[in-house]
């Protein structure tokens, strides 16, 4: 019996010792990830010094630029044209109700006043100032939440070692401590955390050291050990329990995320190749480029059109998601005025019809490429994104309906609901090339 109960304590009692503790989230936390899904739209801004090579972020890789000639770009980044409270108005004009900047990328230099580091705008390019917290005094004054991308992956620190699938021939030493570089990177996160008054943390890079890009339980466990995840997530709620953490690892949630994120795709969609992660009861964020690169690309104009882009609102917002907008800063600090263009577009557009995507949740009817649906309380909002659709029939409806208008003007149109199929015309006339909206109101 003595035997059994120690091999008892041996399976389950060290397993339990040892496998990583369940997060419960605060109240606070609760609560600002009730916010976080009311917002539905925010701004991604990727910008560094890269930015002056004109190649996007993945410039020092993708040329294989050595790390002893990359680190001579901040000497050249003076981005005097660069105007937070601009920015910032550009943002919420654009509809948009928080930003994510890139504090640090994958090349290693912070974009804010680092005491960890020298490798940054205040200390190591002509500028001299802390563009971040420009920005988080602005976002005060206007009303804008702000978020911190932190790169977990970094190609300049020397003790990122063993190395990931990125960066090989960028010069780096074939030896490092790697504990030494986790300290490293925990001390830059706790920095922000502690000194910026930021909603919470956008971390990328985990993908880079998976021995295979799979999302196998093997590759979960992989990186969960060697990036000690929940060292790192249990110091950022320590610091400020309503800190919203999320990670661009492409895989299932881990312990001590907040909400979880999809690149360039809506979520549950795999046309990337990493996408079509598990869904899981987090709340949702798709992200995504106006043209085709994150940071600034000299020879990218390859620009989503309005429509394209105010469609990607709806979508996301109908499957449950908010919607993370980039633009990448010209090496000036201005926003190409092809961005701008369209931003107002889609602040001009959230302006007359927001009602039906702040503030709301995925509807009860489910989304297709032809439409999608949100819903507050007893108002369920369809959107009919194709303008070629004659009729919508949705079978299975749940639920009973008071009446039917169109969101534009309130006018009533009929419905026919019977035995739980639902089917509603769409007279051409009525027809919106973007989105038609019908309010559908709930019994």
């Amino acid at each position: 019996m003595k035997r059994l109960l120690f091999l008892f304590l041996i399976t389950f009692g060290f397993q339990s010792i040892f496998a990583q503790s369940v997060y419960k989230p605060s109240k606070e936390n609760l609560k600002a990830r009730e916010a976080f899904q009311d917002d539905k739209f925010g701004m991604f801004i990727h910008w560094g010094v890269y930015s002056i090579l004109g190649d996007a972020e993945w410039v020092m890789t993708n040329q294989n630029i050595k790390v002893e000639r990359y680190q001579l770009l901040p000497k050249f980044f003076n981005p005097t044209k660069f105007d937070a409270k601009e920015l910032v108005k550009l943002a919420k004009d654009a509809g948009m109700k928080y930003i994510t900047i890139t504090t640090k990328h994958h090349d290693g230099f912070a974009m804010y006043n680092s005491k960890v580091s020298d490798y940054n705008i205040v200390k190591a390019t002509p500028y001299g100032k802390d563009i971040f917290r420009a920005l988080e005094q602005e976002c005060k004054k206007q009303g804008i939440k702000l978020y911190a991308y932190y790169s977990q992956l970094d190609w300049n620190h020397p003790d990122y070692y063993p190395r990931g699938y990125t960066g090989q021939d960028v010069g780096r030493p074939e030896s490092g401590n790697w504990k030494n570089y986790l300290a490293y990177q925990n001390e830059q996160i706790k920095e922000l955390a502690e000194n910026y008054d930021i909603s919470g943390f956008w971390f990328d890079g985990f993908w880079d050291i998976l021995k295979e890009k799979g999302r196998t339980p093997e590759t979960r466990k992989e990186g969960l050990e060697r990036w000690n995840l929940e060292e790192t997530y249990s110091m950022i709620h320590n610091v400020k329990p309503a800190l919203l953490i999320g990670n661009n690892h492409h895989l299932k949630s881990f312990e001590g995320e907040d909400f979880q994120m999809f690149e360039k795709d809506l979520p549950g969609k795999n046309t990337t190749g990493f996408g079509g992660a598990i869904i899981g009861q987090l709340p949702l964020e798709t992200c995504e480029t106006i043209n085709q690169s994150w940071g600034f690309n000299l020879q990218d104009g390859n620009h989503k059109s309005v429509k394209q882009l105010i469609k990607y609102v709806v979508n996301a917002a109908g499957r449950n998601g908010n919607f993370l907008l980039n633009v990448g800063p010209m090496p000036n600090g201005e926003i190409q005025k092809e961005h701008k263009e369209r931003l107002k577009a889609v602040g001009n557009w959230l302006a007359e019809n927001g009602k039906t995507i702040y503030g709301t949740r995925g509807g009860i009817i489910s989304a297709t490429k032809d439409y999608v649906s949100t819903q507050k309380d007893k108002i369920l909002y369809l959107h009919i994104l194709n303008s070629e659709l004659n009729q919508v029939q949705i079978d299975n409806f749940e639920g009973k309906i008071k009446r039917v208008t169109f969101f534009n003007d309130r006018s009533k149109h009929n419905y026919k609901l019977k035995k739980g199929q639902l089917i509603i015309e769409i007279p051409d006339n009525r027809k919106h090339e973007i989105d038609t909206i019908l309010e559908i109101i709930l019994k």
